[in-house]
């Protein structure tokens, strides 16, 4: 981890505001609003982040109506967002997409979409994985037909976050030059949008198919070793959102074991329990270094970024799961009910294990990155 980094006071400001933010508008009660409702998050919460916090355009350059901050303030946003089980799509349109058009568009497109998702006025979503199963760019095999600027596009993406409320799809796709982004709106002909049946209700996804669509390119050339750094962005800010989400589920463990009686006694002083606790706090601890070790390498843009955010996305992935499973075993029969808070984070917790590629797949990454 780069020495010169560290938390500061504006860090632990910003942490606490959302915290506090959160309690409030991301409770349970509005957890489960959210999910069971079609959209999949509340507007007014959406809108608040937006224009009261700025939370929207965390990541987004002031030049373009955003905050203007970096890796490390989005560290602390997804640890906090992933703690509350926040049902938003800032995964998928303040960091993926908003990363996508900062790396991959050109000038025109990211004066025009930037702003309006500073602001909270536009869902965006980037439309990349297939049916093939692969989440890196060898397995985009989707390919515009015809040249210049306004291509058509015939063929489908899977597992696409919020794409069934998105305003602006970016789509990337093979062309002569090699991997580009391409922007499909919401209303283009041959376009259709199915929500995929979630494990998790917290994150919405969507299957999204093209027939003979429109699409106009919005990037150059080649985009795949940007697109690649982009893929690792997400899959850093993914770690830090289950570091959260990990970090609770300890929380509600221990305070669970501390004030169940069980036979005169709280179930926590007995050694199983004590063991599990113990096991779940290295096990999250050290999640918190991966995590944090790949966003501050983003920070401090090191060359080596890619394989940390692999690393942090598979060490994560096991971590939140873990914790996740023990909370319940904790918990009991009542871990497994519908009324109790456990299975929230638990399902959360394996759907995010499988977004952008399981812990199997990063280590596989992470081998290939540095030669084995």
């Amino acid at each position: 981890m780069p020495a010169d980094f560290v938390f500061t006071e504006e860090h632990e400001a910003l942490r606490q505001n959302l915290r506090s933010f959160l309690e409030k508008r991301s409770d349970e009660k509005a957890v489960r609003a959210a999910m069971v409702s079609e959209r999949g998050w509340d507007p007014e919460v959406w809108k608040q982040l937006a224009e009261e916090l700025g939370l929207v355009g965390l990541v987004i350059p002031e030049e373009h109506g955003g905050a203007g901050y970096g890796p490390v303030e989005l560290l602390i946003a997804m640890e906090e967002m992933g703690r509350a089980l926040l049902c938003a799509p800032f995964l998928g349109t303040s960091v993926f997409a908003a990363q996508a058009l900062l790396s991959c568009a050109d000038a025109v497109t990211q004066k025009e979409l930037l702003p309006k998702i500073a602001s909270g006025k536009a869902i965006v979503s980037v439309a990349h994985a297939e049916p093939n199963g692969r989440w890196d760019t060898g397995g985009i095999t989707l390919r515009a037909k015809g040249s210049g600027a306004n291509v058509t596009l015939d063929g489908e993406k899977r597992v696409v976050l919020d794409g069934r409320s998105a305003d602006v799809l970016l789509v990337v796709a093979r062309t002569d030059a090699g991997l580009e982004l391409l922007r499909v709106d919401a209303n283009a002909p041959g376009l259709s949008r199915t929500a995929i049946p979630p494990l998790d209700l917290t994150r919405k996804l969507a299957c999204v198919r093209f027939s003979n669509t429109p699409a106009t390119r919005i990037s150059s050339g080649d985009q795949t070793a940007s697109f690649q750094r982009v893929l690792a962005f997400v899959h850093a800010a993914l770690a830090a959102e289950q570091v959260g989400g990990a970090q609770k589920c300890l929380e509600m463990s221990t305070d669970y074991a501390k004030n169940r009686l069980q036979f005169g006694r709280p179930i926590g002083s007995y050694q199983g329990i004590k063991h599990k606790c113990a096991e779940m706090l290295v096990s999250v601890e050290m999640a918190k270094s991966a995590a944090s070790n790949a966003l501050f390498i983003a920070a401090a843009k090191e060359p080596d970024f890619v394989e940390a955010a692999a690393l942090a996305k598979a060490y994560c992935s096991d971590a939140y799961f873990h914790a996740a499973a023990d909370n319940i075993q904790i918990h009991g029969g009542m871990g497994f009910t519908w009324e109790a808070a456990p299975h929230l984070y638990f399902k959360r917790a394996k759907s995010s294990e499988l977004l952008f590629g399981d812990a199997a797949h990063h280590r596989e990454e992470l081998a290939k990155q540095v030669g084995l």
